[in-house]
């Protein structure tokens, strides 16, 4: 059995909006290195914590934690699509196991996954089925949403359970790390917006393109020192990644939903990832964490970090 971790974030916007050209070549380097290591290690499984943007997972039905039993990628962004290649037995034994361990999730067997899973999977491995993948969503879009110690012990649970399967398991954070995405708050939105966070499944193409392009003009207006979003926080950011690589959980876990989001921007809630990553590999074993790069690039809206993290024997 071994456990490794990669966490980083995602942004949608690498594809679409000019970032400085050598930041550019440096993340996809990394990102290249990793795949090739990833390759190496050959993982007999991909265990994904994720979020989602009002893509796949509404306030119809919005759990905290959500495990993939069967799973397609929208393509949205234009970022992977298709199936993903879930192992439904192991799905089915690691929600098993969750709730034998008192953490409360639910699952889906009809899951809808946008570019919060699929982007990873795709800078890494080529496309969303490269290997066996367990998707875990975790709620970081609607509030309320759940607690930085929930996440934790959720991705203490599943480290736990990863750590018994005897398996070549990586384990994947995607999201965060400082950014502020035009996602509507629902308690302020205008009835048809409020109606899309609520059931906004399958929207035509030009809605979801829209949206899109709206986004390309958040960053484009932040590279510019204009509009509204919070800037991004490269302290705090860096701050963040070192207290997962220390396991400082209990720091981040002072923040409560309001400041981190007055901090480091609606999109900052995606460091839940990371925590339930980081959480899951301290549970599988002792660690050696890897910084990898961090850049603040507002051309793609984004604290860009990766790190990594390998086993101590």
């Amino acid at each position: 059995m071994t456990v490794r971790l990669i966490c980083a974030s995602h942004t949608p916007l690498m594809d679409h909006v000019d970032a400085d050209p050598a930041v550019d070549a440096e993340v996809r380097a990394a990102f290249k290195a990793l795949g090739a290591e990833v390759r190496a290690f050959d993982p007999e499984l991909v265990i994904q914590f994720a979020p989602d943007h009002f893509k796949g997972f509404f306030y119809d039905m919005l759990p905290p934690f959500t495990v993939g039993i069967r799973v397609e990628a929208i393509g949205d962004y234009d970022i992977g699509s298709g199936a993903f290649n879930v192992p439904e037995d192991l799905a089915l034994d690691c929600v098993r196991s969750l709730h034998s361990a008192d953490v409360d999730v639910a699952m889906s067997y009809r899951m809808q996954a946008d570019h919060g899973f699929a982007q990873l999977l795709v800078l890494l491995g080529g496309n969303v089925d490269a290997w066996p993948v367990l998707p875990i969503h975790v709620n970081c879009a609607g509030p309320p949403l759940p607690s930085i110690n929930q996440v934790r012990r959720l991705g203490t649970a599943v480290g736990k359970w990863a750590a018994s399967l005897g398996k070549r398991v990586l384990i994947l954070g995607s999201g965060g790390l400082s950014h502020d995405p035009p996602i509507p708050n629902i308690q302020t939105a205008a009835p048809p917006v409020a109606e899309m966070l609520i059931a906004g499944r399958n929207p035509p193409m030009a809605a979801r393109r829209a949206r899109e392009e709206a986004n390309f003009e958040t960053a484009r207006k932040l590279a510019r020192g204009e509009g509204r979003a919070t800037p991004l926080a490269p302290e705090w950011d860096r701050n963040f990644m070192a207290q997962m690589a220390t396991g400082d959980f209990a720091s981040v876990g002072r923040y409560d939903e309001s400041e981190l989001t007055r901090v480091a921007g609606c999109g900052g809630h995606e460091v839940r990832n990371w925590v339930a990553a980081y959480a899951a590999m301290a549970a599988a074993g002792p660690f050696a964490p890897r910084h990898i790069l961090y850049h603040p690039i507002p051309q793609w809206n984004a604290g860009m970090g990766i790190a990594a993290a390998d086993p101590v024997a």
